[in-house]
């Protein structure tokens, strides 16, 4: 695969696709053609007919297989004139029911079958069950298909339309038939004037359409049917312009309508979660992500579980997932959170395989998924394999405010410490019952958070001593003892409850800092993957804009200005503006919104500053007014700017790079072609010059063997001369595509005959040695481009043998192909040069006398390549060099 000129390679997907309809059309298969509408009435069977008459008047062979006018005037009228298939009669319950003839159109085989209703359920006792059965024989016997159908017929969007129109619709086709339609046309109609026709009588008679008004025909189920026919045909056109794009790689925003998220926690099952989730992607071609969330509680079994999460998250990114690893203490919470931020549309988690009786100790991660997943769908795969899934960590709530309910939630648990130290009681001493109510306060800590749990510890010692510490029911003490265990117990609450919480904010902490690697990371990838500043400014857009939940604009500079390159979605910017962006240019320093430069600005200003220049301005709207002063968020858009400015020098770099190089490729082009006239076109020329001046003033004088070889050498050199002109034209119509082969069926041995006696006066006493079998086919080719094909070989042949050395000329069939060989006896041509011999101005160093100018192998090369050969050389074992031209026997 090569690149396109900007770097960018076609995606493999885009050419599966291509090649994929290339091998249907191939097969003969025929091609579907949609007539679209979202009710019936609007014209998609007039439609059909319109566009069945213009390939009529186009020459192709159009039959109508089955139309139903329904009785209108219209479609009649443009029936007539079509060949129509007459349709066979099916009794039925003593019911006479007309459907298509498949068979008799199968028969006729038309290049065109107009079938109408697409959706219809063909009457008992017919071969298929539905029309778009009998359509898909037709296809298949390579018979191209006119249909028309509403978009209500459709399986997918069966209960969305039943719940739009209340209305059940029982005739439905499969979705894919739209995705196999080689064509879809639109057919539409806006509802009033859709409206209009069913008062008029022309869609259906007036008890029907008094009927269809009070049930379907309502304006507001047709505009959401309208609504649903436009974005189908809209995905579909969406669709294929993304593979054009593709297979041309050409840059642009690919549209996804829908993105999942896949969530692993290093299970056995993680992997079949990973592998159902790119199913499901595939099958909606959308985006997906996969994450795994880390929480503090996952510390005691981390290393048992590294090896499986890091194989898991590689199996993910491998089949194409944008994978994220998080910290944080809440999964449920950290999911939805990502979920937001990164648009997701569907969630896909595993079933459940815990007891039944264990989600009363905790609420499934499914759970508590779907309880806040709000308008965000969650789809609950099932897992299979044996292996039992290992139990997950019990990971803590965040909570940023404490609620008057988590008070109430740590008095529970001391009121139900105190009930089991009251069960317990005749059979532990009283210091023992301390541990209850230790659990009581360590559990608090770990749901609830530092007040609560300080809270829960000072009810617990009073409740200890109240109820546990005699005399019982007072809070009087009579051992002085029970005063260390009072204070130890409240402590060890507060002390844990401390710990538990500064973990918490640890985690926060580290979850943000993740957080900002990974958007770096995300950042530099994709701009490492641009090959162009479009590319590259796309890149900038999305990734910060996701990673700080902001908008932006990139202005890069033209000249002495800046000039807006790419922005977010709604950022325009005004002329104030634009003037605090200048500004920030010219000064190299940040201004606007969080600084202390021109602080009225509605976005921050960044200078994308390299060490020697400025190459333009990153401007900044965040959605939180405070963040403009974090010195985190600063720092992270700082890294951010830094990135994009390397990126975009990197490309104008590489840019300037080409040019040069281009540049330097011209020169030598020049130079080369300088130097080959120089010589090639002066040294003929002054030979030629001499003898004639030679001829002229001695033209007495001269004896009559002297004045011939004059008379040769002048001849000798006019056609030398002659050979470099026809060299340097054939090449500049090679590169400006002006050959036209005029091919014919030749024999080789007249091709052989031709080259020879073009050069017959040069080979002198030289032998050839032609082999050519008698039983060898003619060939098509052009005669006389081929002939100076070998020609130049014979003449470089000449060039670089020695004098008296034999030349070999050989041919024979290889499969489908010629092989025909030239070779000689000379020194060859070092192994580094080989390549490099067909190219133009490219000459080894020749022996003393031999002149040229690098173009006689560059043009055999564009002629055989024009005939859809191939030519090349090698050297050979015994000395000298062997050129090889293949072409195609047919």
């Amino acid at each position: 695969m090569t690149d396109n000129g900007d770097g960018i390679r076609p995606s493999p997907e885009a050419f599966l696709k291509l090649a994929q309809a290339e091998e249907t059309a191939e097969n003969g298969r025929g091609k579907l053609k949609i007539f679209l509408g979202y009710a019936p009435g609007v014209g998609k069977t007039f439609a059909m007919l319109e566009a069945a008459w213009q390939r009529k008047l186009e020459g192709c062979d159009v039959v109508s297989a089955y139309v139903e006018s329904h009785g209108r005037f219209e479609t009649d009228t443009m029936l007539a004139g079509l060949e129509i298939i007459p349709k066979v009669q099916i009794e039925y319950m003593g019911v006479t029911l007309p459907e298509m003839d498949i068979d008799a159109v199968l028969n006729r085989k038309p290049r065109i079958a107009l079938v109408d209703e697409l959706a219809h359920t063909n009457a008992p006792g017919s071969r298929h069950e539905k029309r778009w059965q009998d359509v898909e024989e037709l296809l298949t016997a390579g018979i191209d298909v006119y249909t028309t159908v509403n978009i209500q017929h459709f399986e997918s969007l069966n209960d969305i339309v039943a719940q739009i129109t209340g209305v059940k619709v029982r005739e439905t086709v499969p979705d894919r038939l739209l995705d196999e339609a080689a064509e879809i046309r639109l057919v539409d109609l806006p509802p009033d004037d859709l409206l209009q026709r069913l008062h008029e009588g022309k869609v259906y008679i007036p008890e029907q359409a008094a009927l269809a008004m009070k049930k379907f025909f309502q304006p507001g189920n047709l505009i959401a049917l309208r609504e649903l026919s436009m974005r189908k045909a809209a995905a579909r056109v969406d669709e294929e312009m993304r593979i054009y794009m593709e297979t041309r790689a050409i840059v642009g925003p690919w549209p996804a309508a829908e993105r999942l998220l896949v969530c692993v926690s290093g299970s056995p099952f993680s992997e079949q979660l990973i592998r159902s989730t790119r199913r499901l992607a595939d099958e909606m071609k959308a985006h997906w992500h996969t994450v795994y969330v880390e929480t503090p509680g996952d510390g005691r079994h981390l290393q048992e579980n590294r090896e499986r999460v890091w194989r898991d998250l590689r199996l993910a990114e491998t089949l194409g997932a944008h994978v994220a690893t998080l910290t944080a203490t809440d999964v449920a919470r950290t999911v939805m959170e990502y979920a937001i931020k990164h648009n997701i549309t569907k969630i896909v988690v595993g079933k459940p395989t815990k007891p039944r009786w264990q989600e009363f100790l905790r609420t499934p991660l499914v759970d508590q998924i779907i309880r806040l997943s709000g308008t965000i769908d969650v789809y609950v795969v099932s897992l299979l394999g044996e292996e039992k899934k290992k139990p997950e960590p019990v990971p803590a709530s965040p909570r940023k405010e404490t609620a008057w309910q988590d008070y109430g939630k740590s008095l529970a648990l001391v009121i139900a410490a105190t009930g089991v130290c009251e069960l317990v009681r005749p059979f532990l001493a009283p210091t023992n019952l301390v541990m209850i109510y230790l659990l009581a306060v360590v559990l608090t800590a770990t749901r609830l958070g530092l007040k609560p749990a300080v809270l829960s510890a000072f009810l617990s010692v009073l409740a200890f001593d109240f109820f546990m510490v005699p005399p019982r029911f007072t809070f009087a003490v009579s051992d002085t003892q029970y005063f260390l265990t009072f204070f130890a117990l409240f402590t060890v609450g507060v002390v844990i409850s401390t710990l538990v919480s500064q973990s918490r904010q640890r985690a926060e902490t580290i979850r943000g800092r993740e957080a900002q690697t990974a958007s770096l990371y995300y950042l530099s990838r994709d701009l490492a993957a641009a090959a162009d500043v479009q590319g590259i400014l796309a890149a900038i857009v999305r990734n910060i804009g996701e990673s700080l939940d902001a908008r932006l604009v990139v202005l890069l500079a033209e000249g002495e200005r800046l000039e807006t390159k790419a922005a977010s979605e709604g950022v325009h910017l005004a002329a104030k503006e634009l003037a605090v962006a200048d500004w920030t240019f010219r000064n190299r320093q940040p201004a606007g919104r969080g600084t202390d430069t021109l602080i009225s600005a509605d976005l921050l200003y960044l200078p994308l500053q390299t060490a020697t220049d400025v190459l333009g301005v990153l401007g900044v709207k965040l959605k939180d007014e405070g963040e403009y002063a974090s010195p985190e968020t600063r720092r992270l858009l700082n890294a951010f700017a830094s990135q994009a400015t390397l990126a975009i020098e990197r490309v104008q770099l590489a840019k300037q790079a080409e040019q040069a190089q281009v540049l330097q490729a011209r020169e030598g082009l020049e130079r080369a072609l300088l130097n080959s006239i120089s010589h090639d076109l002066r040294t003929p020329l002054v030979s030629i010059t001499g003898a004639l001046d030679t001829l002229r003033e001695k033209v007495h004088t001269l004896a009559d063997k002297a004045r011939m070889e004059l008379l040769d050498m002048a001849w000798e050199e006019a056609e030398r001369l002659n050979r470099f002109v026809g060299n340097l034209l054939d090449m500049t119509r090679l590169e400006a595509g002006g050959i036209n082969l005029k091919k014919e069926t030749l024999d080789v041995q007249d091709l052989v005959g031709c080259a020879l006696a073009a050069l017959e006066r040069r080979l002198g006493t030289r032998k050839v040695d032609v082999r050519l079998p008698s039983d060898l086919p003619p060939v098509r080719m052009d005669m006389a481009l081929m002939a100076q094909v070998l020609v130049n070989l014979l003449d470089n042949v000449l060039k670089y043998s020695p004098p008296g050395s034999d030349i070999e000329i050989a041919a024979r069939t290889e499969g489908r192909q010629l092989r025909l060989e030239v070779a000689d006896h000379g020194p060859g041509v070092p192994e580094a040069d080989l390549r490099r011999v067909f190219d133009k101005f490219y000459r080894i160093p020749v022996p003393e006398g031999a002149g040229g100018t690098g173009l006689g192998l560059s043009i055999c090369k564009g002629i055989v390549e024009a005939h859809g050969g191939k030519i090349l050389a090698e050297n050979r074992s015994g000395g000298g060099l062997r050129v090889i031209i293949t072409l195609p026997l047919k």
